[in-house]
C-alpha cells in the first residue's frame, strides 16, 4: 500500500544524503491528528543527533532528495524535523481500488515468511478449564490467526499438564473412592471431587500421603493398572477441552503433554552438565546466573536432589524438541504476567545449552481477570469461574438482550445470534486492554450495544450487510471512488491503515491495537452512514459509496475473524 511506497522513498532518499545510515530504521506512521497529515516521519532527528547534525537541516535535505509527488499533495516539515505527509484524495481512491481489486487486500504477505511455534491454552488434566484459561487462549489463537494471514508458517502446539505428583492422589481416589455413574455424568467434576478428598485425607493421615506417593512411583515405573487409569482420565479430560475448544473456534495442530517428554529428560540435565551448565548444590543440578543482574539471586534448579525433574527440565526439553522438529524461526509462549521469571530463568538456560541458534523466544505475558472488587473475578462463593459455565452465561445474557431487540425472530436464529453475540463480547472484552493489564469482569460493559465492545462492532457490521439485502453490489474491475465528503474521506483514510495494523499486532502481539482500529473504523462508517446517502445518491456516487460500505465490510468481518469473532447478518 501507499505507506509502503513512501517509505522506501524517504529511505532511498536519506541514504543520498547519509550513505552510511541504517535505512531501515526510517519508518512513517500514520499521524495521531489528522490535520498534521497522514503520515509523519521522526526518525531523521535520531540520525541527527547521532551524527550532531541539526535535524531541520537533515529533514530539508532529505525532503529536497524525496519525490512523493504521486501519492502525496504535499510533505511539510514540522517541528525540530518531523517530515509530515498529507496524501492526495486520488492516491487514496486508487489506492482502495486497488486493494478491492486484488480480492480486498489491504496489505502484501510477507516475503520472509518464518516458522513461528505458538504456546497457548495449557490446561491440566482431570481439572476443568477456568476462567484463566480464557486470556491464554483467546491471545494465543489471535496471535496464529494474524501471523497466518500474513503469510508465516504457524505450529499451535497445546502444552498440557499431564504429569506430576497430583496424579498420585488421584489414582488413591480412583480406586478406593470412584463413582463410575457420576464419571460417566460429569467426568472432570468426579475427577476434581477425588482429588479434594484425597487431598483433605493426606492432611489428617500420613498414611495417606505414602499411599499416593506408591501411585505415583508405580505410575512412573510404567505400572499397567496405573497407566491404564491415568490414560482414561486424559482422554475424559481431553474430550472436555475439545468441547470448549469447538465453542471457542480454536484449534491446534499438536498438543504434547508433559508426559511426552519425559524420556528426554534425563538427557537434558547430562547434556547441561557436560556443557558446564549446571553444577551440584545441596544434591540438586543448578543453574546460577552470576552474569545476569536480574536473576543473579533467582537460580534454577533442573534436577531435584532426589533426582526428579520440574517444569524447568520438561521445558528446556519441549524447546529442544521443538528445535529439532520443526526448526522454527521464534516460539512464543503465551502465559499469565506471574511466569516471567520462569521464562527469563528457561530462556537464558536454552541460549547458553544452545548458543549457536538463532531461534527467537518470546514470553507474552498478561495481566489477570478481576472482579468488582479488584481481587482476582470468582463466584459469589468464592470459587475460581468454570470456563464453561461462563460461557453459558455470556450465551443466555446475549440471548436475553436479542429477544429484547427482536422477539419475532425464529428461537433457532436468536440462540445463534447469541451464541455469536455471547462469546464475542467475552473475546472482544479479553483482547480489548494492554495485555499487561489487568482488567476488570463486567457483564454489563461488554454485552453493552454502545461503547468499545464486540456488540457495538457487530451491529455496524449488520449496519452495512442491511445497505446489500436492499440492493445488489456487483464490483467491477473500473469501481472508482469519488471523495468529496469529509465523511467519505476520513472512513477512506482510516481504511487505508487496515494493513498497518495488522503487522503491528503480530510484531508486538499486541491484539488490542486491532480491536482499537475496528472501533474507530465503525465510528467512521456510523458518521458517513448517516452524513453521506447511499441508495438514494446518484448512480455514480451510489457506485462510489457502496464500494465504501463493501470495503468497510470486509475489513469489520476479517478484522472480527482474526480476533476470533464470527459476524452475524443481523441482530
Amino acid at each position: 500500500m501507499i505507506r509502503r511506497q513512501i517509505e522506501q522513498r524517504i529511505q532511498t532518499a536519506t541514504l543520498a544524503i547519509l550513505p552510511d545510515a541504517d535505512a531501515a530504521s526510517v519508518l512513517i506512521r500514520p499521524c495521531q491528528d489528522s490535520k498534521f497529515g497522514d503520515y509523519q516521519c521522526n526518525a531523521l532527528m535520531a540520525l541527527a543527533k547521532a551524527r550532531k547534525l541539526n535535524p531541520r537541516q537533515l529533514a530539508t535535505d532529505v525532503l529536497a532528495k524525496l519525490d512523493v509527488a504521486e501519492w502525496c499533495e504535499r510533505v511539510e516539515i514540522a517541528g525540530a524535523g518531523f517530515l509530515n505527509f498529507h496524501l492526495s484524495k486520488a492516491a487514496i481512491a486508487t489506492a482502495l481500488q486497488s486493494a478491492a481489486r486484488d480480492e480486498y487486500r489491504f496489505f502484501r504477505k510477507t516475503d520472509h515468511p518464518r516458522t513461528i511455534v505458538i504456546d497457548f491454552s495449557s490446561p491440566n488434566i482431570a481439572k476443568p478449564m477456568h476462567i484463566g484459561h480464557i486470556r491464554s487462549t483467546i491471545l494465543g489463537d489471535c496471535l496464529a490467526r494474524t501471523l497466518r494471514l500474513l503469510g508465516h508458517r504457524v505450529i499451535t502446539d497445546n502444552h498440557i499438564g499431564d504429569w506430576g505428583t497430583q496424579f498420585g492422589k488421584l489414582i488413591v481416589g480412583w480406586k478406593t473412592d470412584l463413582n463410575r455413574t457420576a464419571l460417566d455424568t460429569d467426568a472432570i467434576a468426579e475427577m476434581e471431587r477425588l482429588y479434594k478428598l484425597v487431598n483433605a485425607r493426606c492432611d489428617a493421615d500420613p498414611t495417606v500421603i505414602e499411599s499416593a506417593r506408591k501411585e505415583l512411583v508405580n505410575l512412573q515405573e510404567g505400572d499397567a493398572d496405573n497407566l491404564s487409569i491415568w490414560r482414561e482420565m486424559i482422554a475424559l479430560s481431553q474430550k472436555q477441552f475439545d468441547t470448549i475448544y469447538g465453542r471457542l473456534g480454536v484449534r491446534f495442530d499438536h498438543t504434547y503433554g508433559e508426559s511426552f517428554y519425559n524420556p528426554r529428560l534425563k538427557s537434558v540435565v547430562e547434556d547441561l552438565r557436560a556443557s558446564d551448565i549446571v553444577r551440584e548444590s545441596e544434591g540438586a543440578q543448578v543453574v546460577f546466573f552470576d552474569d545476569i543482574p536480574s536473576l543473579k539471586d533467582h537460580p534454577a534448579i533442573v534436577q531435584k536432589r532426589d533426582g526428579g525433574a520440574n517444569y524447568t527440565t520438561t521445558d528446556l526439553a519441549t524447546i529442544e524438541f521443538r528445535l529439532r522438529t520443526w526448526g522454527p524461526d521464534e516460539v512464543v509462549y503465551v502465559t499469565d504476567g506471574r511466569q516471567q521469571l520462569h521464562f527469563q530463568q528457561l530462556f537464558s538456560i536454552f541460549r547458553r545449552w544452545h548458543s549457536n541458534t538463532q531461534m527467537r523466544l518470546a514470553h507474552v505475558w498478561f495481566g489477570s481477570i478481576l472482579g468488582d472488587d479488584g481481587k482476582p473475578f470468582k463466584t459469589r462463593s468464592g470459587e475460581t469461574v468454570k470456563l464453561a459455565d461462563l460461557l453459558d452465561e455470556a450465551e443466555e445474557r446475549a440471548l436475553k438482550a436479542v429477544q429484547e431487540k427482536n422477539p419475532d425472530l425464529p428461537q433457532e436464529t436468536q440462540r445463534e445470534i447469541a451464541r455469536i453475540v455471547g462469546l464475542g463480547a467475552v473475546k472482544y472484552a479479553d483482547l480489548l486492554p494492554n495485555r499487561q493489564s489487568d482488567y476488570v469482569f463486567s457483564w454489563d460493559k461488554m454485552l453493552a450495544l454502545q461503547g468499545n465492545t464486540a456488540p457495538y462492532l457487530l451491529y455496524a457490521y449488520t449496519r452495512v450487510q442491511s445497505i446489500f439485502r436492499k440492493v445488489e453490489f456487483v464490483r467491477s474491475q473500473t469501481s472508482s471512488l469519488q471523495l468529496a465528503a469529509p465523511e467519505e474521506l476520513a472512513l477512506a483514510r482510516h481504511l487505508l491503515n487496515y494493513g498497518m495494523v495488522i503487522e503491528a499486532v503480530a510484531e508486538e502481539y499486541r491484539p488490542n491495537y486491532l480491536c482499537n482500529y475496528l472501533y474507530e473504523l465503525a465510528g467512521h462508517f456510523a458518521r458517513f452512514y448517516e452524513g453521506c446517502p447511499v441508495l438514494k445518491a446518484s448512480e455514480s456516487e451510489r457506485d462510489s459509496r457502496l464500494l465504501l460500505c463493501h470495503l468497510t465490510a470486509h475489513v469489520l468481518r476479517q478484522g472480527l475473524e482474526l480476533l476470533g469473532i464470527e459476524v452475524v447478518d443481523q441482530m
